[in-house]
């Protein structure tokens, strides 16, 4: 009994030792994981020429704002964003909502077809057409070059419908029972009654597509052959560091080179980039964690 009344168990050394090692375990894991994103916020807050010399690994050693100025003052640069921005919003939005009104129906055991449609989806799931006949169906739809090559081909998810069909299944058909004995169709069933109920599967969907949207820098690379201002923050990103590293693209003005000035240089400029293209995921995420577990637990458990 301890002092303050309340009843304790008295922990083994074996409880001790085995909780011990695991918090060493976890705070060695977790430092990890953090440092790497820790050392480039360091370095992209520090002097661009005084980190060429090295030794910054904890606190900016000279501290300057200079990198990001550099880098929001390029056209190129805020370009970019715009197009991640926007192909991350309207994306994630289309998708979130086209494949819920999918899922909807195919989570109802009396739809006709709803086998074939299943099995179908789930063979398309494992077996892609692969990138050559993607890019020639694409070409065919004059999706290249186009904005909407972000949007159009990623609207649908067969995984993330998956997810939304054990979601409404959760739900007591009662509700809809009662709407439709009130005069409701379908469609009002679900924007008014399913959408408003499913919180949980929807902010986890959208972050799913969220991040994959803001992250993708391959539509970029394979689908913007020659529109350069349609091009997102990533693949922007991937051009500077690939072409800083190459030796053989050395002699070739890049993309880094283009936008250094003499108080930058091209690593500064790629440090100072990745956090800007990596702090608003980083921003969005705490406000819909509660949302993402919950969504995350959906049909874990059976009673």
């Amino acid at each position: 009994m301890s002092k303050t009344g309340k009843t304790t168990i008295k922990r083994s050394k074996g409880t001790i030792v085995f909780d011990t090692v695991n918090m060493i375990i976890m705070i060695t894991f977790c430092f990890l994981c953090l440092y790497p994103i820790w050392y480039v916020i360091v370095n992209s807050f520090n002097d661009a020429k005084d980190a060429m010399m090295g030794g910054i690994y904890w606190w900016p050693r000279v501290f300057s704002l200079e990198n990001y100025r550099t880098v929001f003052e390029d056209s190129s640069v805020l370009q970019s964003f715009k197009v991640t921005i926007g192909k991350t919003l309207l994306g994630t939005v289309t998708n979130v909502f086209f494949t819920a009104m999918v899922a909807y129906p195919l989570s109802k055991k009396d739809l006709v077809g709803r086998k074939w449609y299943m099995a179908i989806g789930t063979v398309t799931m494992f077996f892609s057409g692969g990138l050559i006949p993607t890019f020639i169906l694409f070409k065919k739809m004059n999706l290249l070059n186009n904005f909407l090559v972000y949007i159009i081909p990623a609207a649908f998810n067969f995984f993330n419908l998956l997810i939304f069909i054990n979601f409404f299944r959760e739900i007591p058909s009662a509700l809809e029972e009662a709407a439709k004995i009130d005069g409701a169709n379908d469609l009002k069933i679900f924007l008014r009654i399913i959408i408003p109920l499913s919180k949980p599967v929807l902010a986890t969907i959208a972050l799913f597509c969220g991040v994959g949207q803001w992250n993708d820098y391959f539509g970029g690379l394979m689908f913007m052959t020659t529109r350069v201002d349609l091009e997102p923050i990533q693949t922007y990103l991937y051009r500077m560091v690939a072409q800083a590293q190459s030796s053989q693209m050395a002699n070739i003005s890049s993309a880094a080179s283009n936008i250094s000035t003499p108080e930058t240089t091209s690593t500064a400029i790629k440090l100072a980039t990745m956090v800007i293209t990596t702090l608003p995921i980083c921003c969005v995420y705490p406000f819909l964690q509660k949302y993402f577990v919950k969504g995350m637990m959906v049909g874990a458990v059976k009673e």
